[in-house]
């Protein structure tokens, strides 16, 4: 305890240092060190200092002085203090204060002695000579006057400490959102229905020898025949006789692709004795990866207009010579053969039939590049603007469903204003016969399309021409027979319209407005006539369904009766849709006034058992309206319908069901009083405004489950319902329940707008680097990546100018005056006008973007400590030392890199220069960790060397008369607290420039794949913005915050990332490369900061 002799009050400093009003008065004290004072003498700024019985290195809290004696102050041991005076090795905080006493030689921390050895320095000094560390900043110096509140200080710790966990919490929930989103559409679709394609004899693909000029401009392109067992034989000699068709792979397609189609019209040719065959051709694109890297697309249309013109010489001189060549696109292929159409010298006539598969028309699904874009724009804009221009020519589009996750089926749907009288646009769950949902690779081999293909290819042969025929309505209706509405029936150009209904069928009248029979080995066959006249007042249509499933006539529409039978009928099966299980057709009443009898057909059925059935009701009688749930219920309510069945058909009208991001669970339970075998029910899906219903086949009774999703939202000029058709059993009832599918809606946002989740993500940490710069500038310290994304990626900031944009764009004078300015139009209006928008999405995404920000920041400081933890076990670190911005080598280094990128691949470039970004703040890591651990061993030490210390009292007028040097704070605590905060700010750099690099990965992808080639990519996307990257990151990788603080630009380096990210919202979401750009200007800002 401090003697009382003195008559004062003493004090226990803790590494606090105390200044007086007078800079020159000033005291630095060692931790533990006692320092007493006379009451008299008592200093103004002792007043002020922080006192109370604390833990060494904690804060203090004021007290007043003592009215009466000295204040005792506890000692730091429980030994006895002994006075200090002026004589006693120069002053009182001279060198014998500020020392602690021998007390044995205690041997330094071996972690400590460890890091010393492995930096190359000398060991510590033994406890008696050892060198005097600087104090922990004091505390009482960040209020005014020196005085802190220390009460709510522990409130105020709880709070600073639950806001990263509740941060943690908040955006971990929000990415957990994402992870299911993106495993409904990953994995949570239907089970695959398709059935294999198989060969019959080993494929063979004969190379077709191109012209020289060709060979030469394209030599990664080549042109295959296809061909299987003798068939490949005969074709060696290429005397072809058949019909060209040529298939286009995609992205990354191989031309091998084209065995399904070939072999499948093999085997249909060799039905009908090689009257008709095809001979498929395919190409080659080395498996360019053109969704991603668009600068090859243009090379593979012209190479393809070459190959047209091969393919049809082949074919000279012969006696059904083709003018025209039929093309399959699978994937960007597709849109490939659209493009021939932009060509300058492409004779139109040189195709009339186009059938792509899973080709995404309307937008790329990753605009990664401009040429990419631009190519896009090309192709719709001839589509839309020639489309009187086009009606020569036939298409045939077929998205592969929910399975698809590559390429939604919104994509694949032909540009709106292009659906002229010869564009189709199917989901293959639609395909009548196929009704099954693919995945983007499966659509090339799915047994039941590829089927539905070969036979509208074969329905399309003229007989006098034995090519495809040049009629563009017989084109468009042999499509719709095979792709939209299957009528059980053979395409026939032209049905006959009347037919008598002559044989020894026995006629039986039926009077009842319901009526089902049942045939099993029927030997006789029978006509049922159904009178109109009386159901006429009664109903207004009537429904007959049969489940024998073979392309015969079955049910006619009488003309002309006598007493007993008709003499003159219509075909009426015409009229009919083919489903899974069963053949129906329903008539509305009024359409047809003529008739007076509808005629059903039993044919004899000898080993066959089939049911039919008809009944005449009202359409009110049949029709529920059942209305969705909203959105925001989350599944928690329902609506719910019960049907009594009575017929054999109900529809139940969805209302409010009209948008993409809608998403419900349907399930339909069925029981039925009895419980003998009944035919499966039939639950169809139907969206009028597409081609895109689903088709559900289950047993009665039963437990069906139906997803009610869309690919593309109703048109503004549309009134139409979907509905929900039930092919029901009678005497069964149908419990329908309806609930907003939480996962489904986060999996359709998904759908819809993963691609542009870099876009948020970048705007996310775009903003926190700003913050970041605004916190280093305001205090001198750089804050957590984490930290700063909390308190600075607010999507207020953001998306209210955003949503005010689009607004005004609706106004032709704000749309004039932007264009007037030449301002590219906001994204969110495009994405509007594609049905692609709706509320609230851009602040969903923006969250979504900050919860992926936030723990991939996470996972990257993670990696980068685990990295360099691995380093310095391997590695001896270095000494922190600062770097020089430009060095003669580093500038050779610049232009080396910048002549890469100019000559062979920007991406490469990029790539280079961000690995050796990486090695250096992996390396800057390594160090501040060692130095870390360094201080943290010499902390320990002193800490058990101030345990045995003696406790040292001084006179007041003493205290604040010497300055020993001894105590003075060394320059390495400085340096590592700048190379901390150096390294947070590198952090966040190469985290945005980690984005960067992924945007650019598919050019250097495709390069590398071109190598052999050509070592010059040609067109490059990245090749400017590389050069100016790598100027700027070899300057900022060698920066540091303490050339930044003191810059006059730093004020306006730090606002500049919130109008850029508002920027990157605005243009990026559809334009992924103007994202390096943003990133880029605000990087060259962080570079004259460090010069000016």
């Amino acid at each position: 305890m401090p003697p009382s002799a003195l008559g004062g009050e003493c004090l226990q400093l803790y590494g606090c240092l105390s200044v007086s009003r007078s800079p020159q008065r000033r005291v630095r004290a060692q931790r533990g060190v006692w320092v007493c004072f006379r009451p008299a003498a008592r200093p103004g700024w002792l007043r002020r200092a922080w006192t109370g019985p604390r833990a060494p290195g904690a804060l203090r809290g004021r007290t007043a002085a003592p009215p009466h004696g000295p204040v005792q102050r506890p000692p730091h041991h429980g030994g006895h203090a002994s006075p200090v005076s002026r004589d006693m090795a120069g002053g009182p905080l001279g060198p014998a204060a500020a020392r602690p006493p021998q007390h044995g030689g205690r041997p330094l921390a071996p972690a400590a002695a460890r890091l010393r050895r492995r930096l190359g320095r000398p060991p510590a000094p033994p406890p008696g000579r050892r060198r005097s560390r600087p104090a922990p900043p004091c505390p009482c110096a960040r209020g005014a006057r020196g005085e802190q509140r220390s009460a709510p200080r522990g409130a105020m710790g709880r709070a600073g400490r639950r806001l990263p966990a509740l941060a943690a919490l908040f955006y971990g929930a929000l990415a957990a959102l994402v992870l299911l989103g993106v495993r409904d559409v990953m994995f949570l679709y239907e089970e695959n229905r398709c059935s294999m394609t198989y060969m019959y004899e080993y494929p063979e693909y004969l190379k077709i020898k191109l012209p020289k000029k060709t060979a030469r401009r394209y030599p990664a392109y080549e042109l295959y025949l296809y061909g299987e067992g003798n068939y490949a034989e005969e074709n060696k000699n290429l005397l072809l006789t058949g019909i060209p068709v040529l298939f286009l792979p995609g992205n990354a397609g191989s031309y091998k692709q084209v065995r399904s189609l070939g072999s499948i019209a093999l085997r249909k040719a060799e039905d009908v004795d090689f009257k008709y065959h095809f001979n498929f051709f395919s190409v080659n694109f080395n498996e360019e990866l053109v969704a991603l890297y668009g600068g090859s697309l243009q090379r593979q249309t012209k190479f393809v207009h070459e190959c047209i013109k091969v393919i049809l010489k082949l074919y000279r001189d012969r006696e059904f010579a083709p003018s025209s060549v039929a093309i399959v696109g699978h994937s960007m292929g597709g849109l490939v053969a659209r493009a021939l159409l932009t060509l300058k010298n492409f004779k139109p006539e040189l195709i009339n039939l186009l059938i792509t598969q899973a080709t995404p028309h309307v937008a790329p699904v990753m605009p990664l590049d401009k040429y990419l874009t631009d190519f896009y724009t090309a192709v719709n804009n001839h589509w839309i603007l020639k489309a009187q221009d086009l009606r020569n020519l036939t298409t045939l589009s077929v998205a592969g469903g929910f399975r698809d996750y590559q390429v939604r089926s919104g994509l694949a749907f032909l540009p709106r204003l292009s659906q002229h009288d010869s564009a189709l646009s199917v989901v293959s769950s639609a395909v009548p016969r196929a009704w099954a949902s693919t995945d983007h690779l499966s659509i090339v081999w799915c047994k039941e399309l590829i089927l539905a293909t070969i036979r509208a290819f074969f329905d399309l042969i003229d007989e006098n021409t034995r090519q495809i025929t040049e009629d563009p309505k017989k084109r468009m209706s042999v499509l719709n027979h095979h792709f939209v509405r299957h009528p059980a029936k053979m395409f026939e150009e032209n049905p006959e319209a009347f037919t008598n209904l002559t044989g020894t069928f026995m006629w039986i009248t039926v009077k009842g407005s319901k009526w089902t029979y049942s045939v099993y080995n029927d030997s006789d066959g029978k006509y049922f006539s159904f009178p109109l006249e009386n159901h006429r007042k009664s109903y207004s249509h009537v429904y007959c369904e049969n489940s024998m499933l073979d392309t015969s006539s079955w049910i006619y529409g009488c003309m002309n009766t006598n007493s007993s039978m008709c003499l003159e009928a219509a075909d009426l099966s015409w009229r009919a849709e083919l489903l899974p299980t069963t053949k129906v057709v329903m008539l509305k009443l009024v359409d047809y006034p003529s008739l007076s009898h509808i005629v059903i057909q039993v044919p004899p059925a000898v080993g066959n058992k089939y049911t039919l059935g008809c009944e005449f009701f009202k359409e009110d009688s049949r029709t529920v309206q059942l209305p969705v749930t909203h959105l925001f219920s989350f599944g928690l309510s329902s609506s719910k319908i019960l049907l009594n069945s009575t017929g054999l058909l109900y529809n139940v009208q969805l209302l409010h069901f009209n948008q993409i991001y809608q998403a419900f669970k349907i399930y339909i339970d069925s029981h039925c009083q009895s419980l003998r075998e009944r035919k499966p029910s039939v639950y169809r899906l139907h969206i009028p405004w597409s081609y895109e219903d689903s088709i559900t086949v289950a047993k009665v009774p039963s437990h069906a489950e139906i997803s009610a999703r869309l690919h593309i939202a109703q048109p503004p000029n549309d009134s139409s319902l979907p509905e929900l058709n039930i092919y029901s059993s009678p005497d069964c009832q149908y419990e329908v329940i309806l609930k907003t599918s939480l996962l489904q809606v986060l999996g359709q946002i998904v759908r819809f707008h993963a691609g542009a989740f870099p876009v948020y993500i970048v705007s996310n940490i775009l903003l926190t680097y700003g913050g970041q710069l605004s916190t280093l500038r305001a205090t001198g310290q750089c804050s957590d990546f984490s930290l700063e994304l909390v308190r600075t990626a607010k999507p207020y900031k953001v998306e209210p100018l955003i949503s005010i944009v689009v607004f005004l764009q609706g106004f032709n004078w704000f749309r004039e005056i932007w264009e007037s300015l030449s301002l590219p139009e906001v994204d969110a209006a495009v994405l509007s006008s594609q049905d692609a928008w709706f509320p609230l999405v851009s602040l969903i995404l923006f969250l979504f973007g900050t919860g992926i920000a936030y723990w991939s920041g996470i996972f990257f400081s993670a990696s980068l400590r685990l990295f360099s933890s691995l380093w310095l076990i391997l590695i001896r670190p270095t000494v922190l030392q600062q770097d020089k911005l430009i060095t003669p080598r580093r500038l050779c280094g610049m232009i080396s890199l910048a002549l890469v990128s100019w000559t062979t691949c920007g991406a490469f470039a990029v790539l280079i220069i961000y690995l050796q970004y990486l090695f250096k703040v992996v390396k800057l890591q390594v160090t501040v960790r060692a130095e870390q651990n360094m201080h943290n061993g010499d902390s320990g030490l002193s800490k058990e060397t101030s345990q045995n210390s003696s406790t040292h009292t001084v006179k007041a007028q003493s205290s604040v008369d010497s300055i020993p040097e001894a105590t003075q704070s060394p320059s390495n605590s400085k340096t590592l607290a700048e190379a901390v905060n150096s390294l947070k700010m590198h952090i966040t750099i190469l985290n945005l420039f980690t984005w960067i690099v992924l945007l650019s990965l598919p050019s250097l992808i495709y390069w590398l794949k071109n190598l052999r080639y050509n070592i010059r990519l040609d067109p490059d996307p990245c090749r400017s913005t590389a050069v100016i990257l790598i100027c700027i990151l070899e300057i900022l990788m060698n920066s540091s915050t303490s050339e930044v603080k003191s810059s006059k630009l730093l004020k306006i380096a730090a606002k500049v990332p919130l109008p850029l990210s508002v920027a990157m919202l605005a243009f990026g979401r559809m334009h992924l490369y103007r994202v390096p750009h943003f990133v880029t200007f605000s990087l060259l800002l962080h570079v004259l900061c460090c010069f000016v």
